[in-house]
């Protein structure tokens, strides 16, 4: 609608100064054409703003003019309520982020503050798993308050295979994936991404650092994450699973069925066969051997072969006790 996309126009020039209209058509997604007219739509309102002339030219605010309309629609509050702080886990930052959300909604207007109450009735996030997921995110607030204020840390870090190490960073930014905190930082060996669960005894130092110029935290993180992508080995298997087995490791991996006709289906004829790629063979073994006598390994001969070690050695020592 063109209200919202001029109440856009309008938070995008009060959010960034000055604005060219190649900028608002791209970050809008129409032409500038429809830019140049939602602006003469706004100077036609009254709305104090104006074009800069030159190559460094763009459209501006008057200066210390702001908008106190939060400017939301339906969709747009929709979107914050279901976007509460769920991924800070228990920490103080989980109340300040609700205390946040509940002073924006004060603010709204109060046919806008109805809805909001009549959408909460009808909406409740609960940031828990099934599953305990072990994430200890007591750290987090002093990490963000390291990053937010350009101030080098020093912490413990263990890491996955239980090395254990002193650490002092040039903190970058923090990422959230799923529900697991990330630290990007600068080291003195280079770019490093620390999981925020693993660290421990974290001290927020006095100085602080200078950030790099070009540096773009969600560049960062997408080349870095194709990166270590493209570096993993991976480890293929093809598995004879019955069908409970078979929906439980679709849930835990990424696996296919293979194709009708294969010779792995036509092998073992009336299961659930599956081509299950796994980072490792470490991996592989634990998630077979876990699913007992509901799995057989077609592919490849090599785990096929442990599994059928490692069930005669478990059998063994069953008998010896």
């Amino acid at each position: 609608m063109k209200a919202d996309r001029l109440m856009s126009v309008l938070l995008l020039l009060q959010a960034r100064g000055q604005v060219t209209e190649r900028e608002l058509a791209e970050q809008l997604e129409v032409s500038q054409r429809t830019i140049h007219r939602d602006l003469e739509s706004l100077s036609a309102s009254r709305i104090p703003v104006s074009a800069v002339r030159g190559a460094q030219g763009g459209w501006q605010l008057e200066k210390g003019w702001r908008t106190n309309v939060p400017g939301l629609n339906e969709a747009e509050l929709n979107a914050l309520l279901m976007a509460q702080p769920r991924t800070l886990g228990n920490t103080r930052l989980t109340t300040a982020a609700q205390s946040a959300l509940n002073k924006l909604m004060a603010a709204m207007p109060e046919p806008m503050k109805a809805q909001a109450a009549h959408l909460r009735q009808r909406l409740h996030v609960d940031p828990t798993g099934w599953r305990d997921t072990g994430e200890d995110l007591s750290m987090l607030a002093a990490v963000q308050d390291a990053v937010a204020r350009d101030r080098r840390l020093s912490f413990d870090y263990t890491r996955a295979d239980g090395e254990q190490s002193a650490r002092t960073v040039d903190p970058l930014g923090l990422v959230s994936k799923g529900l697991t905190w990330y630290l990007v930082a600068r080291t003195a060996d280079g770019m490093r991404t620390f999981r925020v669960a693993r660290m421990q005894r974290v001290t927020v130092l006095a100085v602080g650092f200078e950030r790099p110029a070009r540096f773009d935290l969600e560049e960062h993180w997408k080349s870095s994450t194709a990166e270590l992508n493209r570096k993993r080995a991976g480890y293929r298997v093809i598995l004879s699973l019955t069908e409970d087995a078979a929906r439980r490791v679709q849930t835990w991996c990424v696996a296919k069925p293979v194709a009708p006709g294969s010779g792995a289906r036509k092998a073992l004829e009336g299961r659930v066969t599956l081509q299950v790629d796994f980072d490792n063979d470490r991996e592989a073994r634990f998630i077979v051997l876990g699913l007992g006598s509901a799995v057989r390994v077609v592919e490849p001969e090599s785990l096929r072969q442990w599994v059928e070690d490692e069930a005669r050695a478990v059998a063994d020592t069953a008998k010896r006790d």
